[in-house]
């Protein structure tokens, strides 16, 4: 959707034209400006708030001297969108937005979502399929001769041969696929300033290969002599598997995704190198972690924090984020379901108390603002300001998460400053309610019973959102995540911190169905705890694999590639619609579903209308008349119980 101004009453004071990044000629010429030095494409509607990639990177170049203007959602028929503005004296820098594209699309099912969040009014349709490859193709159209560089969650999560679950088939580099000059990876603050400063300085792009948190094509005979490395300290390449090897064989595809993992963290990581036919990509170490001083300047950017004015429709993410705060960025979960640490690293990057209360401050004066903060987190509340206890420790170490199996002894899991943060946030003038909405980390959290009695006593609305996803071991281990005994656990320190503090909340729990690993079986066993445990949970993910995961290299290769043994994958659309539908046996809904599943488990037994049985049986095949009218004025509208209550 093109931005377009509305037509304004007669009356209406008139518009600041110099709040946003420009986004057409008359905001441009309203700052002075003849031509831009940087464009930045946008597959999400233009928000200016530091939620949404595409406006902070172009808030954090505007901050460093560069004349940034954002062209989001253009029409990809034609590069007429693209042209609005001119062409830019530097660079375009091309994002898919907040979420891959595909994912942003389809669904666990292959099915086209009703909604798009990141689109004015929900609307479908705003940004094509594989959006960067689009995007960078249209604007080498546009603009030939002027350096694209890719940038954002799609790029970062395809910058290897990776698995397509849409397609089903392991695609390419998406930079060589775009014809990109360049891709920057993970969030790219620094990448992004230190190639457009020396592209400022007159450095032509095919001569920038050397910027932490980039990766660049290499053209035949660049790259064939570069020397693989032989250990960690060499400083040398790790070849990957070549994109003909992986695409051909499982197995290959297993090792380099296994190689991969462990080339993420920035004090230890070496570069990569994959052959790509002819070609290659070259991709650099990381980028180093921001320090609080730079995180807090980022945040301090002069974000309206709002829509650009041209929407006519509400941006259905916005509202979710518009009275949050972000405290901190990276999670060293190592979940291998989740694509987080591809993306944003596995240092935490903090910002101090200061900086958090300025925003808060910030987000008093807003129009429409009541005093209530919607989440004080990040992509998990309670890793604020955890790190290693030791610098030297930290860049030197080669695991993959600081939480399994065990919590590292090395981990400082100290939640005081967290607290702290809670409490002078929830005491600001003009706060009336804070609320925890991000995960939170129950295996962390159940160290600190003073987090858990805060947490219940001032920052939970009644429903605590909590992620066990699975309480079979096995499940567990190739998700990367704690046992169901420490979910137990916090679960009952909060009851206690709850009935404390005088108050009748629950936990809603987030369970996974059709994760490599899970079988039919599992799946059955883990309904049976649920229901002796009193859980209805709304909150079931359908497994996706997001290209580049753990998970979705077991999915593709049934191998587990850090342990190399082989893992049990439900591929087939129907068996995964059958596992989701056993973590529902309550909805009757789904209890047709649930009887096949029953049924091909070899767990007859549970259909019936006996306490232990999870399912009643088909209509006139066993069920009493009492039963079947219960099960009626259910599916009239009365709602299930979605939350996990105590045993009576």
């Amino acid at each position: 959707m093109p931005l377009t101004q509305l037509r304004r009453s007669a009356g209406a004071a008139p518009r600041d034209l110099t709040a946003f990044l420009p986004t057409t000629r008359e905001e441009m010429r309203a700052r002075g400006w003849e031509a831009l030095d940087i464009l930045l494409v946008n597959g999400d509607a233009y928000v200016d708030h530091p939620a949404f990639g595409a406006a902070i990177i172009g808030r954090f170049l505007e901050g460093r001297g560069f004349r940034v203007g954002i062209v989001s959602q253009p029409g990809y028929q034609d590069t007429s969108d693209l042209l609005r503005m001119g062409v830019p004296r530097l660079m375009v820098g091309v994002t898919a937005g907040n979420l891959d594209s595909m994912l942003n699309k389809l669904t666990a099912q292959k099915k086209v979502r009703s909604e798009d969040q990141y689109s004015p009014g929900g609307q479908v349709g705003l940004r094509p399929n594989r959006a960067s490859i689009v995007y960078a193709n249209l604007c080498r159209q546009a603009f030939p001769g002027v350096p694209i560089v890719l940038g954002g969650i799609e790029a970062s999560l395809r910058r290897i041969a990776h698995y397509d679950y849409w397609s089903d088939q392991v695609r390419r580099s998406v930079l060589l696929d775009a014809k990109a000059d360049m891709l920057i990876f993970g969030m790219g603050e620094k990448a992004v300033w230190e190639v457009a400063d020396r592209l400022r300085r007159g450095e032509p792009v095919r001569s920038i290969r050397d910027v932490r948190g980039t990766a660049v094509p290499l053209r035949k005979g660049e790259w064939e002599q570069i020397e693989g490395s032989r250990y960690v300290a060499d400083g040398k390449a790790v070849i990957l598997p070549s994109y003909e090897e992986v695409a051909a064989d499982k197995g290959a595809f297993a090792e380099m995704s296994r190689a991969f993992q462990f080339e993420t963290n920035p004090g230890n990581a070496r570069p990569l190198l994959q052959a790509h036919g002819a070609e290659a990509v070259y991709f650099n170490p990381p980028a180093f972690p921001l320090e609080t001083g730079q995180m807090d300047a980022l945040y301090d950017l002069p974000f309206t924090r709002v829509p650009h004015w041209s929407y006519d429709a509400p941006i259905p993410a916005y509202e979710t984020v518009k009275h949050s705060v972000v405290t901190m960025r990276g999670c060293f979960g190592g979940c291998t379901f989740c694509s987080i640490t591809e993306h944003e690293g596995r240092v935490i990057q903090s910002r101090s108390a200061d900086s958090i209360l300025r925003e808060v401050r910030a987000l008093r004066r807003m129009d429409g603002f009541r005093g209530v903060l919607s989440d004080l987190g990040g992509p998990t509340a309670n890793m604020y300001q955890m790190r290693c206890k030791d610098e030297a420790i930290e860049n030197a170490c080669r695991r993959l998460s600081c939480v399994f199996p065990e919590v590292c002894e090395n981990l400082n899991t100290d939640h005081g400053p967290l607290l702290k943060l809670m409490k002078a946030v929830r005491e600001e003038q003009g706060i009336k309610k804070v609320f925890i909405a991000s995960g939170v980390r129950y295996d962390l959290a159940e160290r600190s019973p003073e987090f858990i009695e805060e947490l219940a006593a001032h920052h939970t609305g009644g429903q605590l959102s909590v992620a066990p996803e699975h309480n079979k071991k096995d499940v567990l281990d190739k998700m990367k995540k704690p046992g169901i005994e420490s979910y137990e656990r916090f679960a009952e320190q909060f009851r206690c911190a709850s009935e404390e503090a005088g108050k009748n909340q629950f936990l809603v729990p987030y369970f996974i169905s059709g994760h490599p690993g899970s079988t039919l079986r599992d799946m059955v066993d883990l309904a049976i705890y649920l229901k002796k445990s009193g859980m209805r949970p709304r909150q079931v993910q359908d497994f996706i694999p997001t290209p580049m995961s753990m998970a979705a290299c077991m999915y593709h290769t049934g191998i587990d590639p850090l342990t190399r043994e082989p893992v049990y994958t439900a591929k087939d659309l129907r068996e995964k619609k059958l596992q989701k539908a056993l973590l529902l046996y309550w909805d009757p809904a789904h209890h047709d579903e649930a009887r096949e599943a029953l049924i091909k488990a070899g767990r007859g037994d549970l259909i019936g209308t006996k306490p232990h049985c999870l399912v009643p049986p088909a209509a006139g095949k066993g069920a009493p008349p009492r039963y079947l009218a219960k099960v009626r004025g259910e599916r009239r509208g009365k709602p299930a119980d979605a939350t996990h209550r105590r045993n009576r």
